[in-house]
């Protein structure tokens, strides 16, 4: 094709009018527009990244960028499906507190609190006005998933959350537990006996391997977040506590609905997965402004009951063991229109840097019971108590395998400290034991509850493939699920779901030991060659054989060093050492504040430390921790609602179904079982 002298002519003249205002690329933008969407960001309209419930909140937001240093942006306005928002919009300049890269005249736009009631896909966008009248616009999509016509709907969810623990996990915890006899299994684990299991997909908003932030919030906000944060869509500022927001599952059923909420853990209760079912954040570490805003916003979420470790960040900074501190907590001023709207449209409390708060004391004054250790949590007297507060260590709390050392040592009459001792808190109640006693308090409440139950350190002993004690974690968590689905039983208008927020350590069932326990430590005292400690030692296949547990009167095995033991190896590790024996003493926990006291400063610091005796097992990741991994995750289910659960699905979609199941009720097994919610208008 040949361009004619008029047609130049007239192109010549379109770019000399063009140069005499600037350069052809002189123009305003829009960096980010959230909620994430694939439309703004490469122009599909599909898939749809974000969804919501009808009526669910969350937050607008835009970067805006000027197309000079001199210019500025003067406004902006939202539109959903062409029409302006029913809200305020903030604009916050970015000469100071925005995320590096982002220019100085950038200015951040946010509307807080949107609710769109009608099903389908909504399209939004902002506009916005440079000072010299040049406007820019950018549009996005998002989706309000539909009701179905259910049945009869669900009062109480529980959600059992094994962290870190994918099918391996499982398996090996089944044959710990019950064994196999010539191929069948002997004893199932409660989630094997749970009628309905599907996979789930765990990528988070901005990796195919998820943390345990965005791992726990897509059940319970029915959106991704980005690693490291919770109830939140990135910005481009460095507050964490500003983010745009989303409701939480937990929020929306008491605001809608008044339901409780219930969080239980055996973490810090800090820790991503329990803060990921009521706090905003985007930094899971911020430990101050988190336990913060669990007392200060449960008028949003309903909390009622708060149990596990992480007493550090509840004592004032003037205690020993205190970890308060200004640098991680948060304040909203009210003279600040960014994060104004956080109080006055979302009703978020204003907050305030209080690193000597007494967070104990005002749990108490607000009306929770506080219990310190396993004997105090007993004598609740849940009869007369709505609200509870366990923490039973500064930070994590023991794993299963050391609390029951301790308890069969005392038991014994020993008075040789142990680990938990080491610790200083000897008296840890179990996680069965601890959630027993929150559904006592939840049952009294009037109108249903949500309870989210972490067996935490499955994950955290994967990652220091500590395979004896994330094992017996597992087993602690089993008990649990066990638990639940006798409430369920008792109480048949509750759905039990048992799953994981991901994978971790890449663990695999690679067979079982040829050797008797006393010949493997022979095997130990001859060297650290792979000729002694794998070619001698690994069974595989038939060789394999069926390692057999014996189970003592308290649930767990007697011992985990027995005579041709199950063996694991992990596909996403560092470099280790490995002699196949169980480690007297776990690895040093850095989130405890005595770690470098006496004794736990004598703990081995590496996995490379604890077995000095083991064979070199070349890992695949660089550091000193096994990493989580992108498998696919089972999820079990029990009681009304559950058959939504089968196939393979996103770990957003968990939301959704269980929502369906709450507020419009049950669907029959034949009606999206496995499939998307059809988009259905209110």
């Amino acid at each position: 094709m040949t361009l004619s002298n008029r047609s130049l002519s007239r192109l010549g003249a379109a770019v000399l009018a063009a140069l005499a205002c600037g350069p052809l690329w002189a123009a305003p933008q829009v960096s980010r527009l959230t909620p994430p969407s694939e439309l703004f960001a490469s122009g599909r309209a599909a898939p749809v990244i974000a969804r919501f419930l009808p009526g669910q909140r969350f937050d607008l937001q835009a970067t805006l960028r000027p197309d000079a240093p001199e210019r500025s942006i003067v406004s902006a306005r939202f539109e959903i499906d062409g029409r302006p928002v029913d809200a305020p919009v903030s604009i916050r300049r970015c000469d100071s507190g925005c995320a590096k890269g982002v220019p100085t005249q950038a200015v951040i736009a946010t509307a807080r609190a949107m609710e769109v009631q009608r099903a389908g896909v909504h399209e939004f966008g902002v506009v916005a006005t440079q000072d010299d009248g040049q406007t820019v616009t950018a549009r996005g999509n998002f989706e309000v998933v539909g009701w179905q016509a259910g049945g009869r709907t669900v009062r109480n969810v529980i959600v059992l959350l094994g962290d870190g623990m994918g099918a391996a996990q499982r398996t090996a915890a089944r044959i710990v537990a019950g064994g196999y006899a010539q191929g069948k299994v002997a004893q199932p684990l409660a989630m094997d006996l749970l009628p309905v299991t599907g996979l789930v997909r765990t990528a988070s908003l901005n990796s195919v391997v998820t943390d345990s932030s965005p791992g726990m919030t897509a059940y319970v906000s029915g959106n991704k977040n980005n690693n490291n944060e919770e109830g939140v869509f990135p910005d481009d500022t460095v507050d964490p506590f500003d983010n745009p927001r989303i409701e939480y599952l937990s929020e929306y059923l008491h605001r809608t609905q008044g339901k409780a909420l219930g969080i239980v853990t055996t973490a810090d209760v800090f820790d991503a997965t329990p803060a990921g079912n009521a706090v905003h954040s985007s930094n899971r570490g911020a430990g101050t402004g988190i336990v913060d805003q669990f007392l200060d916003d449960r008028h949003l979420s309903g909390l009622t009951v708060l149990m596990g470790g992480g007493r550090k960040w509840f004592l004032p900074a003037t205690e020993a063991g205190s970890a308060r501190s200004d640098k991680v907590d948060y304040v909203f001023p009210k003279e600040d229109p960014h994060v104004a709207g956080l109080v006055s449209r979302w009703g978020a409390s204003p907050g305030a840097l209080d690193r000597n708060r007494d967070l104990i004391g005002d749990f108490r004054g607000a009306g929770f019971r506080y219990a310190a250790t396993r004997t105090e949590l007993d004598a609740v007297d849940t009869s007369r108590t709505d609200r509870l507060l366990g923490l039973f260590a500064l930070s994590n709390m023991n794993v299963a395998l050391d609390k029951i050392e301790g308890r069969r040592r005392r038991a014994a009459g020993s008075t040789t400290p142990g680990v938990v001792d080491d610790y200083g808190f000897p008296d840890q109640p179990m996680l069965d034991e601890m959630a027993a006693k929150a559904l006592e308090v939840l049952a009294r409440q009037p109108r249903g509850f949500v309870l989210m139950v972490e067996g935490a350190s499955i994950d955290k002993q994967a990652h220091n493939m500590d395979t004896e004690r994330w094992m017996l974690d597992t087993l602690e968590f089993d008990r649990t699920v066990a638990l639940a689905r006798r409430f369920a039983e008792t109480h048949p208008d509750t759905l039990v779901i048992v799953t994981a927020d991901h994978e971790c350590s890449g663990a695999a069932l690679i067979g079982g030991s040829r050797l008797t326990d006393a010949r493997l430590v022979e095997q130990i005292g001859k060297g650290d060659s792979a000729a002694n400690l794998r070619d001698a030692v690994v069974g595989v296949y038939e060789q394999a054989g069926f390692p057999r547990y014996r189970i003592a009167a308290d649930g767990y095995p007697e011992t985990t060093d027995i005579d041709h033991r199950l063996l694991v190896g992990y596909g996403a590790n560092p470099d280790r050492r490995e002699d196949w024996r169980t480690s007297a003493r776990p690895l040093q926990d850095s989130q405890q504040p005595m770690v470098r006291s006496e004794p736990m400063s004598t703990y081995p610091a590496t996995p490379f430390a604890r077995k000095p005796g083991g064979f070199v097992v070349t890992g695949q990741v660089p550091g000193e921790s096994a990493v989580h991994t992108a498998t696919d995750i089972p999820l079990s289910a029990f009681g009304p609602g559950a058959y939504a659960f089968t196939g393979s699905m996103d770990n957003t979609d968990v939301f959704f179904r269980i929502a369906q199941s709450v507020v419009r009720g049950v669907v029959t097994p034949d009606l999206g079982q496995g499939r998307p919610a059809p988009r259905r208008a209110r």
